[in-house]
């Protein structure tokens, strides 16, 4: 089947480069210019040449000429393999019994969180977990580690130009001297100079920014996949403190109903109503609610304190709340087409930004066969003295071009060029796996969305059905047609199975969450304002079978 390409964007490139060194140079030489020297009735030094502005112009010249230089050596040959992405088969749609009726109503990738996440509670939770997290603040502080990186690398492609001056003066004495005389000199210079800089002819620089930039994609893909595992987990620690309410609320009321009951059977027993037997029973049911109560109680403490760690400090007030349903925490949402999850989930994008990191470094080890060269050179004048350092004749320039060519290096760049292509192969294979982990989290979503919503409607009808039971055996025992302990039993399976339609809620809920993460969740819904704002340059798409 056709996969769609990541449509992701190359950063914006910096100007020219010769307009940005020319004009550079140019404001530096503006601000830097001294003042034209005014003809004096008596010059301090007669005869000397008239100071030119050329000098000035020359190194303007010279910013521009190494600009050029620079961009023109920037469409240079390189040695980086044609990648293409596997091509993996993926089904057009998910299976029919697993999707709903408004699944092609609330497509995901047009869904931010909060448009999910409806209840007012958790957003706020989800509001400072993402400001709080310590998790989340690594993930961004990795994003701008890795584009620090891409930048130094990115820096190597241009020449560095520095801006100096130096002065001597010295003292020779008589016996140093072929005139016997002592002699006081000095030596002054003012320069533009070039640092050692390669010209990229076989692409290895170009080769070493691409990969730093795919490092940095990579590791904001990362970070967008931290980001939404955060989301799901406060979510799902939410639901979890709902459901344990809920059922605290149920352990609860049946406390409060089996205490009237031993206290009344208490009673009868004391005037001879009834038998210590069904006394005792009475005790057992209530004892067993009371150590359930506890239990949930404790749950509840330790639901709070991974809500605490999760947000990254106080999640301020959570009261104890009653009954909750679906739409009163999730909206819908749908699946979207199988071929989508592969611009959306970030983990596969992420792994999509390894490969080409990987790619692109087989093409620097392939330059480093090819020979080297670098120039290093500098544009200024010399004079000695500080008042000629100006003059017309006391320009001075030195070029040096260096040119280095492997010979021999006991195999060291044969064996990194093999390791370039190793960790390509792994490289392609953590891509397919990330894919194929994905499909096969999102189906096992989709499927348990599916069969816990069908248990979830046998659990309901189950617990009308012990309802109604327990309603009947009291009936019974109040016309006397039954013993108590035909009510008792009716009670404690009346209980379990209100706890187990609470726990069956939020293992759709749960479900429902895990369908989020699992199809990327928000991590590229245009337009969220919602969203932490990070560092977002994309490369060009990948050409796909």
């Amino acid at each position: 089947m056709r996969e769609e390409p990541l449509k992701n964007a190359r950063p914006p490139e910096n100007l020219n480069a010769a307009e940005t060194l020319a004009g550079s140079a140019g404001k530096f030489m503006k601000s830097s210019r001294p003042a034209r020297m005014q003809p004096s009735a008596s010059p301090s030094h007669p005869g000397q040449p008239a100071r030119s502005p050329s000098f000035m112009r020359n190194i303007r010249l010279y910013a521009v000429l190494t600009g050029l230089l620079t961009s023109t050596l920037s469409g240079c040959i390189s040695l980086t393999p044609e990648q293409r992405t596997p091509a993996l088969p993926v089904p057009e749609r998910w299976q029919d019994k697993l999707r709903t009726a408004e699944d092609g109503e609330h497509p995901a990738r047009n869904q931010p969180w909060r448009a999910y996440f409806t209840d007012p509670v958790l957003q706020r939770l989800i509001e400072t977990a993402l400001a709080n997290n310590r998790d989340m603040r690594t993930a961004l502080l990795r994003v701008e580690e890795a584009r620090a990186g891409f930048a130094i690398r990115r820096g190597e492609r241009f020449p560095e130009l520095t801006v100096g001056g130096q002065g001597a003066r010295e003292r020779l004495p008589g016996d140093l001297n072929l005139t016997e005389r002592s002699r006081v000199g000095g030596e002054y210079r003012a320069e533009v100079g070039l640092s050692s800089w390669e010209l990229d002819l076989w692409g290895r620089v170009r080769s070493l920014e691409e990969a730093a930039l795919q490092n940095w994609l990579a590791t904001e893909a990362a970070q967008k996949a931290v980001r939404i595992t955060l989301i799901s987990q406060v979510a799902d620690g939410y639901v979890g403190l709902r459901e344990l309410d809920e059922r605290i609320a149920n352990a609860r009321q049946s406390v409060t109903s089996r205490e009237e009951s031993y206290r009344i059977f208490s009673r009868r027993y004391q005037v001879g109503a009834t038998t210590k037997l069904e006394v005792t029973q009475v005790q057992t049911l209530l004892t067993q609610a009371q150590a359930l109560l506890m239990q949930l109680e404790e749950a509840r403490d330790n639901q709070v304190n991974e809500l605490r760690l999760l947000v990254g400090g106080d999640p301020g007030p959570l009261p104890q709340q009653g009954p909750f349903d679906e739409s009163s925490v999730l909206a819908e949402l749908s699946p979207g087409l199988s071929s989508e999850l592969l611009v959306r989930r970030p983990d596969i994008i992420a792994a999509e930004n390894r490969l080409q990191a990987a790619n692109a470094n087989i093409g620097a080890a392939r330059a480093a066969f090819f020979p080297r060269i670098a120039l290093t050179g500098s544009w200024g004048t010399a004079s000695a003295e500080l008042d000629g350092l100006f003059d017309s004749g006391s320009r001075a320039w030195r070029f040096i071009p260096t040119l280095s060519l492997p010979i021999f290096d006991g195999g060291r760049r044969r064996a990194n060029l093999e390791l370039s292509e190793v960790r390509r192969d792994l490289a392609i294979t953590a891509y397919e796996q990330s894919i194929q982990t994905a499909f096969r989290e999102v189906a096992d979503a989709l499927s348990a969305r599916y069969w816990q919503g069908r248990q979830l409607e046998i659990q309901r009808t189950a617990q009308q059905a012990q309802a109604e039971r327990a309603r009947l055996a009291q009936l019974r025992y109040d016309n006397g047609s039954a013993a108590y302990l035909e009510v008792l039993d009716a009670q404690r399976d009346l209980l379990d199975s209100e706890q187990q339609l609470v726990r069956s809620r939020r293992a759709l809920l749960s479900s429902q969450i895990k369908l989020y993460s699992a199809l990327g969740g928000d991590a590229y819904v245009a337009n969220d304002s919602a969203q932490l704002q990070a560092p977002s340059p994309t490369p060009a798409p990948l050409e796909r079978d």
